[in-house]
């Protein structure tokens, strides 16, 4: 195995941070009620002092936002995910001798997840495409928060116990979310009417924010009933096996590709599609002769590609695109019919199967009662030319 490409794989770079972010919320957590000076032994100011405790919960949440945000390549994600990756490993640092089981693998893992991430910078390609109605959402929701704090500053004196910004937005925050706790009340009808004003704002944003982020949840499970691999999973294929169609020949290759390697079919039938969705293997529901789902099911990082239906027009087709998209992959065809052979060679496959030529083969020696079925094996891996069987 060459260990030097698994540490620096796609799936190294989304594991470390996720690893990152746990840890540096379960310290964040166990050091809510712990002072930081404790471990600094340097004065610091007691607003500081307090809030010190959430920082490092916070930071592993937010840091579980990008980890998100990496599955789908973003751009975005990997610069926060690097801004992020630092901070965790001085949080781990200053944390108290109480807390260090959890907080020296948590620097180590900072410190050994950036390299990572920087060394595949160039995955992270995609631009963060949000929906007009996401960003509307996203619109309402900041917008509702900051008119609900301003408000509530602005009329202090008419509320109880509202006092500083952060107990402005604190009012805002419970009641536009609903919950309500009571300790601050209007004392007047206009700050009554203006408290009315922030429930209704408050909960529509919140409703159309919660839908915004509902309805990409409920296209990901229609996908997925219907044979889809997300794009989050196509993402993080690499050095996998691309096999194009689905057909008859087909299932015994998946057999033995599951026990080797990852692989992806690319079938268009959707009913077949959803069946090995169901047996948990990754499927595209797409046209394997065309560009596009071969380029989302990763041919650039395929370590091979492999073609066996029983339609062999639709084989050639199909290699012909793998090829023409990456001119260095091992493709592999199987020709249903013997004078297939040289078409799929024609059309880009290094390596063409005739199970018929095959099992005829395999048939004549059973029958002749010949030893050394060894020799067998050199004719199951390629059909050099129809002269030499």
């Amino acid at each position: 195995m060459d260990w030097s490409r698994e540490w620096f794989s796609a799936r190294a770079t989304i594991l470390l941070p996720t690893l990152v972010a746990v840890l540096s919320f379960a310290t964040g957590v166990a050091n809510i009620a712990t002072p930081i000076e404790a471990a600094l032994g340097l004065p610091i100011p007691e607003s500081v002092e307090q809030a010190a405790g959430f920082t490092g919960a916070l930071t592993g949440f937010t840091l579980l936002l990008a980890v998100v945000g990496l599955r789908r390549r973003i751009r975005l994600a990997w610069y926060l995910t690097v801004v992020l990756l630092p901070v965790s490993a001085v949080q781990g640092l200053v944390q108290t001798a109480q807390l260090s089981v959890l907080s020296l693998p948590l620097v180590v893992l900072s410190l050994v997840s950036l390299p990572t991430l920087l060394v595949n910078r160039h995955r992270f390609d995609h631009e963060l495409d949000l929906s007009t109605a996401q960003l509307a959402a996203g619109a309402a929701l900041l917008g509702a928060q900051v008119y609900g704090t301003v408000g509530t500053w602005a009329l202090r004196e008419e509320f109880a116990n509202v006092s500083t910004l952060t107990d402005a937005f604190y009012y805002t925050l419970v009641t536009a979310s609903t919950v309500g706790y009571g300790d601050v009340t209007p004392s007047s009808e206009r700050a009554t009417l203006f408290g009315m004003s922030v429930v209704v704002l408050g909960t529509a944003s919140f409703a159309i924010a919660l839908g915004t982020l509902l309805g990409p949840a409920i296209e990901k499970r229609l996908s997925e009933a219907l044979g889809n691999m997300t794009d989050a999973q196509l993402d993080l294929l690499e050095n996998h096996v691309v096999v194009l169609g689905y057909g008859d020949l087909t299932e015994p290759i998946l057999d033995e590709l599951a026990d080797a390697t990852d692989f992806v079919v690319v079938t268009p039938d959707q009913e077949r599609a959803a069946r090995l969705q169901q047996r948990d293997i990754a499927v595209l529901t797409d046209d394997p002769s065309d560009e596009v789902p071969l380029q989302r099911a990763g041919i650039d990082d395929a370590r091979a590609v492999v073609a066996a239906t029983n339609d062999d027009a639709q084989d050639a087709l199909a290699i012909l695109t793998a090829r023409s998209l990456n001119a260095d992959v091992n493709i592999v065809g199987a020709a249903t019919d013997r004078e297939n052979v040289e078409k799929l060679r024609r059309a880009g496959a290094d390596t063409v199967i005739s199970p018929s030529v095959i099992g005829g083969h395999l048939l004549v020696q059973s029958a002749l009662g010949r030893e050394g079925m060894e020799n067998v094996a050199d004719h199951l891996l390629t059909v050099e030319d129809e002269e030499d069987l």
